[in-house]
């Protein structure tokens, strides 16, 4: 049994302290939107499939070209779990605790809380792999937020329900800069709240709570790696690039999952490369940039080979989304380590907490939040011919992002 620290209750003053709390930005900005899916039971495993908009290429002329119509489709998969648990005597429920439950429940559940935002934020890591930001210099004005929401819509973004989640610090820094232009009544509500709220039609939030991405060594010692050769899909699509110029020979940490790489321009000999818009296939102004899918070593020779999402294709299909193919002599940098913040549109984040059955022989109560969709339960019991009784509040969620719809902000981290 666990060692409580208590006191009679007689001998204490309820200070009405309240919780040093978090932001639960995700939680509450998540889409919650599958039909019955957070009010019956499930456990961890379940699976809801939800589709993607299928997508085509066109052609210049009216004889046609049939092509291959493919339903594209994303699974949310219920995988995260988390409890707080807490037990008494009978003695100390009766004569320190019985009066003082509601406190302890509230601290419990905000504890438990605070473990599912953090998982859910780490989408925020996990899922873009296009970026604005180069992971040195700070967000400090509202012309790099124009300049971010631009290259979101430049690759083609959702119109409806543009938001960005920000750190808890760069707002600060960026409502100071902005209280120095001549925009009145701008000003005025931003002096008043000290936040962004809305601007180029984007709702801004902020987070204390957004994954930190450790990146590799080419990423943290500012390499140049060029371009050697390239692993191609089935459809033509490059998966996988062999870079040179490692910083090190046999390094088991040169390049790390999730790290984010973008072509450089003005490389002698070969062409700029842009990203062709998502719908369309035109040319865009966006880098063309991309994420590691795995962590990679570099062998004897200073070369590493990476494996890349989105698959990288130049013209031809409805998959293609780069303006030329890769070739060896192209060269890319890599993101140093990071904090890592969210852009998205067209509600793409998908959050999912099923009920979780009764915890039988135990006196179980679960509730939904019908304006969340949040599920929780709570069930209490003792042990048998033992003097132990335990209280526990747990849930399990799934979450997805969908990777196109959403851009990562880069903000610099120098912990």
């Amino acid at each position: 049994m666990a060692s409580n620290n208590l006191v009679q209750v007689q001998t204490y003053n309820d200070s009405n302290l309240g919780l040093l709390l978090n932001r639960y930005v995700f939680m509450n900005i998540g889409n919650y939107k599958f039909e019955n899916f957070e009010t019956i039971e499930k456990n961890l495993g379940s699976t809801v499939l939800m589709d993607l908009p299928p997508r085509f290429t066109s052609t210049g002329s009216l004889v046609i070209s049939v092509q291959a119509a493919n339903q594209r489709q994303a699974a949310l998969s219920v995988i995260g779990q988390a409890s707080v648990a807490y037990e008494f005597s009978a003695q100390e429920f009766i004569f320190n605790v019985r009066d003082y439950m509601q406190k302890y429940g509230r601290s419990a559940m905000s504890e438990l809380g605070n473990k599912i935002e953090i998982d859910i934020a780490g989408v925020c890591e996990t899922a873009p792999y296009r970026f604005f930001g180069d992971g040195v210099t700070p967000l400090t004005n509202f012309q790099q937020l124009a300049l971010a929401v631009a290259f979101f819509e430049d690759y083609g973004a959702a119109v409806d329900n543009k938001k960005c989640v920000l750190d808890n610090i760069s707002p600060n820094r960026i409502v100071n800069s902005g209280l120095n232009q001549f925009t009145p009544m701008r000003n005025d509500r931003m002096a008043f709240t000290w936040e962004i709220g809305e601007f180029s039609e984007t709702q801004w939030y902020k987070s204390n709570l957004l994954p930190i991405h450790t990146a590799g060594t080419e990423g943290n010692k500012d390499s140049t790696l060029t371009v050697v050769s390239t692993t191609l899909d089935s459809n033509g699509a490059v998966i996988g690039i062999t870079f040179s110029g490692t910083y090190a020979a046999n390094d088991p940490n040169s390049v790390l999952q999730y790290d984010n790489f973008v072509f450089n321009d003005g490389v002698s000999g070969v062409s700029n490369i842009r990203f062709l818009t998502f719908i369309g296939h035109a040319p865009s102004q966006s880098p063309v940039q991309f994420q590691a899918v795995a962590s990679a070593a570099s062998n004897g020779s200073n070369q590493v080979t990476v494996s890349i999402t989105p698959p990288l294709q130049a013209p031809g299909g409805a998959t293609q989304n780069i303006t030329t193919p890769i070739v060896a002599g192209m060269q890319c940098s890599v993101l140093p380590t990071h904090r890592c913040a969210i852009m998205m549109s067209g509600d793409p984040l998908f959050i999912a907490m099923p009920r979780l059955p009764d915890e039988d022989p135990y006196t179980t109560a679960r509730s939904t939040d019908p304006e969340t969709g949040v599920s929780l339960r709570t069930y209490y019991g003792s042990l048998f011919g033992q003097n132990q009784r335990a209280m526990v509040h747990d849930c399990i969620w799934g979450k997805l992002l969908i990777p196109e719809y959403c851009m990562k902000m880069v903000i610099p981290y120098n912990g």
